[in-house]
């Protein structure tokens, strides 16, 4: 994964915003999704990837895991 550190920022910023506003896992998710994002598991872990062409953006920080 290369990404630019200042999207990968923004990414984690969102989705932990997000994560703050849901009620479960599922609506976060669905949440993030309406962004753009999704976060599937990997061997490595967790992995928030873009949609629909599932480009990995950084792993899941272990505070948000699922």
């Amino acid at each position: 994964m290369k990404t630019d550190p200042t999207v990968v920022a923004q990414v984690v910023d969102l989705i932990t915003r997000e994560r703050t506003k849901a009620l479960s896992v599922r609506e976060w998710q669905h949440r993030i999704a309406g962004y753009g994002y999704c976060v599937r598991d990997t061997q490595y872990g967790q992995i928030v990837e873009t949609l629909p062409h599932h480009v990995p953006v950084c792993t899941l920080p272990v505070d948000l895991a699922a």
